[in-house]
């Protein structure tokens, strides 16, 4: 067996385990369908849909439909959870609501710029191994688990407590969050498509606050689904609060901000106005630049 086979098999089975232990402590306190928690079947639900993306996707060893599939993923977990979880208040119909209206905006910005660009660089080498792709895959079918997981622990829950000012502060935040994702990637759409910017990189409006900005807004709103869920959790349901640290660690440390950066580096690193632009704006968290 050689490294890539091992490491894409390793892949895979850490990311089940992973996904059982989420589903374990997520249905403690859940709702039940017959004898199994709701929540598990979010999680089940979570893994097949990729899976069976994934075979149409090898054959044609293409990528496109991939953050369609997540889209469509997040929207079936949420639909699964509000379905069988009986009696629902305010707090799991609006966290119901929110990450429906986060998932199809972002889904279709996503599916949009495949489009538009092709294909997506990232899967250039993967989808030439089968294991690795369907590593893939599965990594997106326990992505949609953990970043859900808070909000799945809210809809799924048998307990259920009146909003009060914790849960406005979650909604508050989530909203902060969803205002700066949707603002900065509309500001750099708007930046590609004007062709005096051809080969250029975006310094304005977010941009000039944050090399990111659309990655902070992302970790905000789940900061705020995760404050949303505090007050109804328990037990090993705390664990759930894992979403918005996996969020973070996955933007800042593997797939997000990383690949972005050296993208960058390696395309304007040369430019001194890229190198002062760098200097003075913060990678991720929104502040004025410095002088």
């Amino acid at each position: 067996m050689d490294n890539g086979t091992r490491n894409s098999s390793i892949g895979i089975v850490a990311a089940l385990v992973l996904g059982a232990l989420v589903a374990l402590a997520g249905s403690q306190g859940s709702a039940t369908v017959g004898t199994v928690a709701v929540f598990a079947v979010c999680s089940l639900v979570a893994y097949a849909i990729n899976w069976i993306a994934f075979v149409p996707a090898n054959a044609a060893k293409t990528e496109r439909f991939y953050d369609l599939t997540g889209s469509i993923t997040y929207l079936a977990v949420v639909i699964t959870a509000v379905a069988f979880s009986g009696d629902l208040d305010a707090r799991a119909l609006i966290v119901a609501a929110m990450v429906t209206v986060w998932t199809v905006r972002l889904g279709s910005f996503l599916f949009r710029r495949i489009r538009r660009d092709g294909k997506d660089g990232r899967f250039d080498e993967i989808k030439q191994s089968s294991l690795r792709f369907f590593m893939t895959w599965t990594l997106q079918g326990l992505w949609v688990l953990l970043t859900a997981a808070a909000a799945l622990g809210i809809i799924t829950a048998t307990d259920r407590t009146p909003m009060e000012w914790v849960g406005w502060l979650g909604v508050a935040v989530w909203l902060a969050g969803f205002a700066i994702e949707v603002v900065s990637d509309s500001q750099k759409s708007a930046f590609k498509r004007d062709p005096a910017n051809e080969g250029k990189f975006i310094d304005t409006g977010l941009w000039a606050w944050s090399r990111h900005p659309n990655y902070f807004g992302e970790i905000t709103l789940w900061v705020g689904v995760a404050i949303l869920a505090g007050p109804i959790l328990s037990g090993w349901r705390w664990f759930l609060l894992v979403s918005p640290l996996f969020v973070w660690l996955l933007i800042t440390r593997v797939s997000g901000v990383p690949m972005l950066e050296a993208r960058a580096d390696k395309r304007w690193g040369d430019d001194p106005a890229y190198q002062e632009y760098k200097r003075k704006t913060p990678v991720l968290v929104l502040r004025p630049p410095s002088r």
